[in-house]
């Protein structure tokens, strides 16, 4: 190999190089994404002592109606605990929840509502939940949503539906006669 060969293969070496580092050198700065804790669904997450909450909701038609949390609460210890949810304007519902199990509120046959919700469709509002087995307690936002999204008009609880009418009303032509 002569001496413009050898300097040629030391350039495209160097150039290969920095090319590796600069791919590499990313991960370097940047945290990797599946090293994050997040809601991966719907609803937001807490923990309170034992208690782990998920994909914690309201569903309610409005900011003055009833609303009912749904989500999942997994309790960790080996004692059965209450867990109490209080909203707004002084409501508040009481979750039981058997030692090292987990409660659906979907599926609970003792319906977790809140007198008022505090918060439109779309909103985030505030909750505090506490439980009586360490006395712990936490305050997180839950967000709040309707009966529009197909999945959860089963879970709007008794005078909350929506004020506003879901389906359009036709209206009576100039003419008299039926809408084309």
């Amino acid at each position: 190999m002569n001496r413009g060969q050898r300097g040629k293969l030391a350039m495209a070496t160097a150039a290969l190089g920095i090319g590796l580092l600069s791919v590499t050198g990313c991960g370097y700065i940047n945290p990797q994404a599946t090293t994050m804790t997040y809601a991966a669904s719907d609803g937001t997450q807490a923990n309170v002592g034992p208690l782990q909450l998920r994909n914690m909701l309201i569903v309610s038609g409005g900011e003055d109606k009833p609303g009912r949390v749904i989500g999942a609460v997994y309790n960790s210890s080996s004692e059965d605990v209450t867990l109490v949810i209080a909203g707004a304007g002084g409501s508040q519902t009481q979750v039981p929840v058997k030692q090292n199990s987990y409660t659906l509120l979907n599926d609970s046959t003792d319906e977790a509502i809140l007198s008022t919700t505090g918060g439109n469709p779309g909103s985030l509002v505030e909750v505090r939940v506490s439980e009586d087995g360490t006395n712990q307690n936490a305050t997180f936002k839950v967000p709040v949503v309707d009966g529009t999204i197909t999945d959860y008009k089963q879970y709007l609880p008794a005078g909350s539906e929506p004020t506003g009418s879901a389906t359009p009303t036709s209206t009576p032509s100039p003419t008299g006669g039926a809408d084309h």
